[in-house]
This record gives structure tokens, C-alpha cells and sequence, in this order.
């Protein structure tokens, strides 16, 4: 009977029958055979990388965020964030919707797009080094390059393990604890390389300050 049908109209069929074959391809068929596997076999990944606090998510392991004391006053949009001595901190971060949020702005990801040798990224370099060296109780020429600058992402939860253990003695002394026992926590987070060699070692800091909650 198609061949009865003028060209045009059998070639309109031809690409409707091909249409609806990738799409059951590669809009249905694909798509479940990938979370199936994924759910098989990386369930936590496949789920977002969620950290729970006795069941209930509290974070997600890929995303940065602010470890700050509360505002003092909520309603004030340009009050600055400042970081709570209770936890180790994350790398400075442009992620900033302007909204009040502050850094670590989940819903707005970049990076500064300021050059090494711009004028506002040295001097904003130079006040974050002797804002963190301060606060840590260090000399300035110790910190670490990722304390003082932001990730591409301005959300990447990762910071060297010279910059987690710089803070360890600061923790321990916010929170009354042993300085041991901070720093076999931070000795604990330290991730080395993917597959041995491709990335730096580093430190996940809300994983950290997850388990760090844990010794009060």
C-alpha cells in the first residue's frame, strides 16, 4: 500500500518510523539502562553524593559550602559572612548571587575571571592571605595557594592537605579538643591522587567538618 503513496509522503513516513525508534533508543531505552546500572552500582554517587545526618541529607559531597557564624543582622543583604573558628573552612569562592547568600551560592556557579597579574586579584590575594593567617594563628608566608584563591566552579568542596592541616590547631582550640585528635581526623580525610596520579592530593572539608561535628 505505501507503494501507492507519493515519494515525498513515503519519505515523511520513513523519517517518522526512524524518529520513533530513537526515541525509544535513545530517549527511553538508554536512559533507564544507565540509571539501573548506575543505581546497581554506584547507588551513592548515582544519588548525589548525599552526607546524612542520622538519615536525613544534610549536604551533598561535590558541592562547597559556607562554614560561617550567623549574620548579625539577617536582613542585611551586604553584611559579610565571617567563618566560625569551629570548622575548617573552605577555599574563598566567587560563587555569589549577590542575594544574600554569600559565597558558596549553590545556585550560582563561576569563577572571577581575573587574571594572575590583575591589579583586584593581587591586592584581593594579598587581604585574604593576612585575613586567613591571622585567623589561623600562622605566619602569612605558610598559607596555602587555595586558601587565598577560588576554584573555576567557585563550588569545589576540595582544599589541599596543607590547608586543612594549618587550620587543625584553630579547631582544636575553638572546640577544646585534643589537637591529636583534629589532626589524626584531617590525616584521615586526606584523598591522594585519582588512580595515582592524575589530580593533587586534597581534602573534602564538608566531609571533614561532617565527622568532626561527631567529637563535639
Amino acid at each position: 500500500m505505501l507503494l501507492h503513496l507519493p515519494s515525498t509522503a513515503r519519505q515523511y513516513l520513513s523519517a517518522l518510523r526512524i524518529l520513533l525508534v530513537l526515541t525509544a533508543v535513545t530517549g527511553i531505552a538508554y536512559p533507564l539502562a544507565v540509571t539501573g546500572i548506575a543505581q546497581a552500582v554506584f547507588p551513592h554517587r548515582a544519588n548525589g553524593s548525599l552526607i546524612e545526618d542520622h538519615g536525613r541529607p544534610v549536604a551533598s559531597a561535590l558541592l562547597g559550602q559556607n562554614f560561617a557564624l550567623p549574620k548579625r543582622n539577617p536582613a542585611d543583604t551586604a553584611e559579610q559572612l565571617r567563618p566560625d573558628p569551629r570548622w575548617f573552612q573552605p577555599r574563598p569562592s566567587a560563587a555569589d548571587a549577590g542575594k544574600g547568600a554569600g559565597p558558596y551560592d549553590p545556585t550560582y556557579s563561576g569563577a572571577s575571571n581575573l587574571g594572575p597579574t590583575n591589579p583586584d586579584l593581587v591586592t584581593a590575594v594579598g587581604r585574604r592571605r593576612a585575613a586567613v593567617a591571622a585567623f589561623d594563628g600562622v605566619d602569612p608566608r605558610t598559607v596555602p595557594a587555595d586558601a587565598v584563591t577560588a576554584s573555576g566552579s567557585g563550588l569545589d568542596p576540595d582544599i589541599s592537605p596543607a590547608y586543612a592541616r594549618e587550620q587543625a590547631d584553630r579547631v582544636a582550640r575553638a572546640r577544646r579538643l585534643p589537637a591529636d585528635h583534629v589532626r589524626r581526623l584531617v590525616e584521615k580525610h586526606v584523598d591522594g591522587r585519582s588512580l595515582g596520579f592524575l589530580g593533587e592530593p586534597h581534602v573534602n572539608v564538608v566531609e571533614l567538618n561532617h565527622d568532626l561535628a561527631s567529637l563535639g
